[in-house]
């Protein structure tokens, strides 16, 4: 799926002023004329970004952040703001917006942000990317492997890890270059920073 600003703001001109802007900068953009209906559009693997107007008729920008929250779309979000609506905006940024932009607002620093999102987005994408094809590959592992898989990132070698289990040796070697393989890693440190995208402890 492409990466594309959804702009969703009630004011026609300020769509059509919007959507221009960013054409002219190359960036794809949908214009959204409620917050409703960006969010009956909205799903969790969309790409791009989100330029919201914080005040709307009916469900407001800041309703309408709170929603896609709830729904798991983490499009990062750039809220466009009047003067007396900074204090929201600033509230949104603490529960994770990426930016806001106070009217009248700079056409080339507006763009940046967006582009700046944009990035912000396809990097979080490739990870999550990153990380379900780690898990995918974990899944793989038998029980046997997984435990000696932990063991092997304790740093623990293999006569260690067959007096442990009450194993031969040549069994764990076997286990290790059956774990290898599947993880798709020559080593065990690039075993460990692969898995360090997960955090602390691979999910298995």
């Amino acid at each position: 799926m492409s990466a594309t600003t959804h702009i969703v703001d009630d004011d026609p001109a300020v769509r059509d002023a919007l959507q221009w802007l960013l054409q002219s900068r190359g960036v794809p953009s949908q214009t959204w004329a409620s917050a409703d209906a960006f969010l009956s559009f909205a799903t969790s693997d969309l790409c791009g970004c989100v330029l919201l107007d914080v005040r709307m008729p009916g469900m407001s920008g800041i309703e309408l952040f709170d929603r896609l929250r709830a729904l798991h779309c983490r499009l990062p979000v750039i809220f466009l703001t009047g003067h007396g609506d900074v204090p929201m905006a600033v509230q949104a940024l603490k529960d994770g917006a990426f930016d806001f932009v106070e009217k009248p607002y700079d056409d080339n620093a507006l763009v940046d942000k967006v582009l700046a999102a944009i990035a912000h987005d396809a990097k979080r994408s490739a990870r999550d990317n990153s990380i379900l094809l780690l898990q995918q590959k974990l899944a793989q592992l038998t029980q046997r492997e997984q435990e000696i898989m932990q063991l092997i990132l304790a740093g623990k070698l293999n006569k260690v890890i067959a007096d442990e289990l009450g194993i031969a040796m040549r069994t764990v070697e076997v286990h290790r270059s059956r774990i290898f393989e599947k993880m798709q890693v020559r080593s065990a440190v690039e075993l460990s920073q692969m898995l360090s995208l997960l955090g602390d402890k691979p999910e298995t």
